[in-house]
């Protein structure tokens, strides 16, 4: 008998129930046709949650969270709660608390996706962002002076810690090492204006390097990073870079990918309890519909499965995904016009695991 894992499902808002139910339905078909078998613990956590109890995580809750093998999330984000308070709240807090210091994002395009980059194929879009996750902007250090006067001044900190940036850049170099491609790390970065921070990222990313001389070092501006994004994807392997920008290029990323309804990504914490969900928000407009596209749910979903040690498991199911896609039965990524339901579009990716 294979190895029982305890997975936490947090739904969420919106259509996340909606999507996640599809990623459990496939993960399921494939366990019982393989070695391992998934004990799936739920947790009522979101906007709902939060207009009733006015809570977030409970303290006992995330003690729970600590115990299990992974966490499978939905969406947060509701109309009723103002921005900000379930994403710091939920997310930014699961991320610092648990140490999910990975934000893990493959960038690749699948075929009969259509992408806005019309010239590009599959092959030239096939890279992978790994963001830092708990330092940078996103700390919190900053604060207001004489707010709400004339006069008022915010400052927001960008702190980063060598052994922050440092255990950020040795994982994107191992993830370069073993995707075995074109063995190239990129870092994007700001070093002509953002002369601290950046120094930092640069030393430490050079520092690093000497370890792997089997991968070649490769350095650009963020915004020249965006440019060559749209215009020679290709030149790309591994990009590896700060929580802030890290941000913006993996949304970017999305788009030349075909979108938010293929776009998965994973927090992770190589030693500890890792999370996954689709990059999409919880789109509240097409909730209980039957709609919304759940395959970036369903290949968060297969990068779960290979982060806990089901290899072969997860890449099952991205080659269920591209299976399905490849047969043109698919006819958009988008909400309501993809062909097929929600439920059917998880169907169809399980009847050809």
């Amino acid at each position: 008998m294979g190895k029982t894992y305890r997975i936490a499902v947090v739904a969420g808002d919106g259509t996340g129930p909606e999507v996640i139910r599809e990623g459990i339905k496939v993960i399921d078909t494939l366990s019982r046709k393989s070695d391992f078998k998934i004990d799936w613990i739920y947790y009522n956590l979101g906007g709902e949650q939060y207009k009733k109890c006015q809570e977030i995580l409970p303290d006992s809750v995330l003690a729970e969270l600590r115990k299990v093998d992974a966490i499978y999330l939905g969406a947060i984000g509701h109309p009723d709660v103002k921005p900000g308070i379930l994403e710091k709240g939920l997310l930014l807090r699961l991320r610092f608390e648990l140490d999910q210091y990975i934000n893990l994002r493959p960038v690749k395009l699948y075929p009969n996706v259509a992408s806005p980059l019309k010239d590009k194929t599959p092959e030239q879009i096939d890279f992978v962002v790994v963001r830092e996750n708990t330092e940078g902007m996103y700390c919190g250090a900053g604060g207001f002076l004489r707010k709400g006067t004339p006069q008022e001044t915010a400052v927001q900190e960008s702190i980063n810690t060598r052994f922050g940036v440092e255990r950020c850049i040795r994982y994107a170099f191992e993830l370069t090492k073993k995707r075995n491609k074109q063995k190239k790390l990129t870092l994007c970065g700001k070093t002509n204006v953002l002369t601290y921070a950046f120094d930092l990222w640069e030393r430490a990313f050079y520092h690093v390097a000497k370890e792997y001389p089997g991968v070649k070092p490769d350095y650009a501006h963020v915004d020249a990073t965006c440019m060559w994004m749209v215009k020679n994807p290709e030149w790309f392997d591994v990009i590896v870079t700060d929580n802030l920008f890290g941000d913006i290029i993996t949304d970017l990323g999305a788009m030349i990918q075909g979108g938010m309804g293929i776009a998965a990504g994973g927090n992770i914490n190589p030693n500890g309890v890792s999370m996954f969900e689709p990059i999409g928000g919880s789109a509240p407009k097409y909730t209980n519909q039957n709609v919304i596209n759940p395959l970036a749910a369903i290949c968060a979903g297969g990068m779960m499965l290979e982060t806990i040690g089901e290899t072969a498991a997860g890449q099952k199911i991205e080659a269920a995904v591209i299976k399905c896609l490849s047969t043109g039965k698919i006819k958009s990524l988008a909400a309501g016009r993809m062909g097929l339901t929600t439920t059917e579009m998880g169907d169809f990716v399980a009847t050809n695991l």
